[in-house]
């Protein structure tokens, strides 16, 4: 498998050690509720470590939660509650999210305030070293202590200091330097520590817990959004290559970011779409292919439209599994390679996920295979290796669309009533006497009732429409 590596910037064959890869990836700060952007990043990451499995690695993945953080502080001030009541409320609803999403948990989800501990003693380290200071209760890293600061983001020091707006502090040795540990103001939240009661700076988090709970200096895959590049991955780099002296991530994966209609996700437009949200007005098997359809590094654009689209991409998907559920059990045993049009089909998909995880493309070759198994179906090759066929085009679909893709595609019907049953049986009776016109009545009748009925070379099938 190749990835793009966003510190090299190239694509480059994943040149990991199959028996374990660490991957880290940046969770989300908990003071509000997750918006669709987040669910980006949750799936593209979810997917990525699914496929990686999938290939045999054995992956440890861990994601951090953020519950201490200056954006947290100001929304509990807002809303009139203390800071452990948005903590609560929100990490709540994060799990909430992730469980709509059929998202899976990572290995380990540490929290930022079960660190502090760790992050004090990592601090004490850089000071140690002469990169970091303390000053009146703060502690600042210094940025040119570190000669390859800028590596990641590509930008040089002097340009950093031209083009970024930055925070002007008095107490600051330079401009640049950023905040490892702050001082409690009256209120705040706060821990104890050498330099006085305060807490973490938000870049220091994700470095300390990523090398605890992976149990490594240097990290294989460390997983992120673009915007997250400079200056929080930019700063993870500093003040953990400064104190181990060990490259800190083999390779930097980024997701582009998403926009709505265009624009850019924002409360004050009025354009902010939470997870909860968007999940009441889309299945979330559509808002899944939405993301597969679009390169995970590429920004993708949140339409509703896009999303009826998709909604109908996925009825193709439980359509072909139900046809070719319909399909009696083989009576022979069927080698995949026996089977011309699922082989080709899964070298395509499998090649474009080993290809930096182009999932636009192998959604492209997923909905071939689909064209594929209904042109079979349709022909009604009656022979030994009929149903076979069928079986195994079902479970490679069902390999890649549910194990890898995270979808859940089980028809979501509820049972038939007696007199339902009746009529479905009875349209069957009047097919098999060729009475076309009986036939048609009945569909009509239980398309009334909402049961959709489907004829192929295999017979009749249902569902609820």
């Amino acid at each position: 498998m190749e990835l793009y590596n966003s510190f090299t910037r190239k694509r480059e064959a994943l040149a990991l050690p199959p028996e374990r890869i660490n991957m880290y990836s940046c969770g989300v700060t908990v003071y509000d509720q997750c918006h669709i952007g987040h669910a980006r990043s949750l799936y593209t990451f979810d997917l990525l470590v699914k496929y990686l499995r999938y290939r045999g690695h054995d992956v440890k993945f861990v994601r951090n939660i953020t519950d201490v953080d200056d954006k947290i502080i100001a929304r509990a001030r807002e809303l009139g509650k203390t800071f452990d009541e948005v903590v609560r409320d929100n990490i709540a609803l994060y799990y909430r999210d992730m469980a709509s999403l059929g998202v899976s948990p990572a290995d380990i989800e540490p929290r930022a305030t079960e660190n502090i501990p760790l992050m004090v003693a990592h601090v004490q380290g850089l000071i140690g070293k002469g990169h970091a200071y303390a000053v009146a209760g703060d502690v600042y890293f210094r940025v040119r202590s570190f000669p390859a600061y800028g590596a990641l983001s590509g930008q040089s020091i002097d340009k950093m200091l031209e083009g970024v707006r930055l925070e002007i502090d008095e107490k600051k040795e330079d401009p640049l330097d950023f905040a490892l540990w702050k001082k409690a103001k009256p209120g705040e939240p706060s821990w104890p520590s050498p330099w006085g009661e305060g807490r973490p700076g938000w870049h220091i988090e994700c470095s300390c817990m990523s090398i605890k709970h992976l149990g490594t200096e240097t990290l294989d895959i460390h997983a992120g959004g673009r915007d997250l590049i400079f200056p929080h991955h930019e700063n993870e780099i500093a003040q953990a290559e400064a104190l181990t002296g060990k490259k800190f991530a083999q390779v930097w994966v980024h997701h582009g970011l998403l926009t709505i209609n265009g624009q850019k996700m924002s409360k004050s437009l009025g354009n902010f779409i939470t997870v909860h949200d968007a999940l009441a007005k889309h299945s979330v098997n559509a808002l899944k292919l939405f993301f597969l359809s679009t390169h995970y590094a590429s920004s993708i654009d949140y339409t509703p439209e896009k999303l009826a689209d998709m909604e109908k991409g996925v009825v193709r998907f439980r359509n072909i599994l139900t046809k070719l559920d319909a399909v009696p059990a083989p009576k022979l045993p069927v080698r995949m390679d026996e089977v011309d049009f699922v082989v080709d089909a899964k070298e395509k998909i499998l090649a474009a996920l080993d290809a930096d995880l182009n999932t636009a493309l192998a959604v492209g070759h997923i909905f071939d295979l689909v064209t594929a198994a209904n042109r079979f179906l349709d022909a009604g090759r009656m022979d030994d290796y009929f149903e076979g066929s069928a079986h195994l085009a079902a479970t490679f679909l069902r390999e890649v669309l549910e194990g890898i893709c995270g979808m859940d595609l089980k028809v979501p019907v509820a049972g038939l009533s007696p007199d339902d049953e009746l009529v479905i049986n009875a349209r069957v009776e009047a097919r098999q006497a060729k009475n076309w016109k009986r036939s048609d009545e009945l569909r009509d009748i239980l398309k009334a009732r909402g049961i959709i009925v489907e004829d192929g070379k295999s017979g009749q099938i249902w569902r609820r429409g």
